[in-house]
């Protein structure tokens, strides 16, 4: 059998204009300024309305553009760096905790799943701390934290949602933490999640999830969900290593020289 080259397929026009669109807006606009309507810009390039929106909308989805109502579309500010390494964060509510708002705090049993990622009995209670990672005014991230209940036993039986949330994770600070690791791979909000960080159903998002250890068993599972438009996640004290989406379903990692 002889060798074939695979046929590449074509490029979409939508996508080769927002190639085309980046490099314009990299050249001629600073952060913050309006670029022209569409009526000029499909007149620039010589495209159809429809494939001039779907260039701006995936540029949107990036994060490059950012859409104003009343005002039109503007280039978007750089991503905001955000800090995921164990010695920003440490135990959850520890570190960075003034950049955490606590929304809730629900105890019930865990999914099938979930119990196998925490190694702990179905019929086990599980803690779900959630909580908003806030830069300034703006939400870029939301948190499940779930805590089994055989990790911190000594709740205080009637407070509030919040109050509970607060319990937990000043629970969890009192344990020796033994060990954690941490995977972070490229998603889409689910409606809830997309709801907490103010973006539509679909949003490209990074999720990073993090499994704590303390007294010889698994603590507590983390599962943090970024705006991939707005932020990017570093790695390490110095942040030299930086984690953004470059296209669908794809992720990078980069180090600084």
């Amino acid at each position: 059998m002889g060798t074939t080259e695979q046929a590449t397929a074509p490029e979409p026009k939508y996508w080769h204009l927002r190639t085309v669109l980046l490099r314009a807006i990299d050249s001629e606009f600073a952060t913050g300024q309006v670029i022209p309507n569409e009526r000029e810009l499909a007149s620039r390039f010589g495209v159809a309305r429809a494939t001039l929106r779907q260039a701006l909308d995936q540029l949107e989805l990036e994060g490059r553009l950012v859409r104003r109502r009343g005002i039109g579309t503007l280039v978007a500010a750089p991503r905001t760096a955000v800090p995921v390494s164990p010695a920003e964060e440490g135990w959850p509510g520890t570190g960075r905790d003034a950049a955490w708002r606590i929304v809730d705090c629900v105890t019930a049993p865990p999914s099938a799943a979930l119990a196998r990622a925490l190694a702990i009995p179905a019929s086990e209670q599980v803690h779900t701390v959630r909580r908003l990672r806030m830069t300034g005014s703006q939400v870029v991230g939301t948190e499940a934290l779930h805590v089994p209940d055989s990790a911190v036993p000594h709740l205080p039986g009637f407070v509030g949602d919040t109050g509970r949330g607060r319990s937990v994770l000043r629970q969890l600070q009192r344990l020796e933490l033994a060990g954690e690791s941490r995977a972070v791979e490229l998603g889409v909000a689910e409606a809830e999640e997309a709801r907490l960080l103010e973006r539509p159903p679909g949003t490209p998002v990074l999720v990073v999830t993090t499994q704590y250890a303390a007294q010889g068993r698994i603590a507590a599972l983390a599962v943090s969900t970024y705006r991939a438009d707005t932020c990017r996640l570093t790695f390490g004290q110095t942040g030299l290593v930086e984690v953004a989406p470059v296209g669908a379903g794809l992720a990078e990692v980069r180090t600084a020289s």
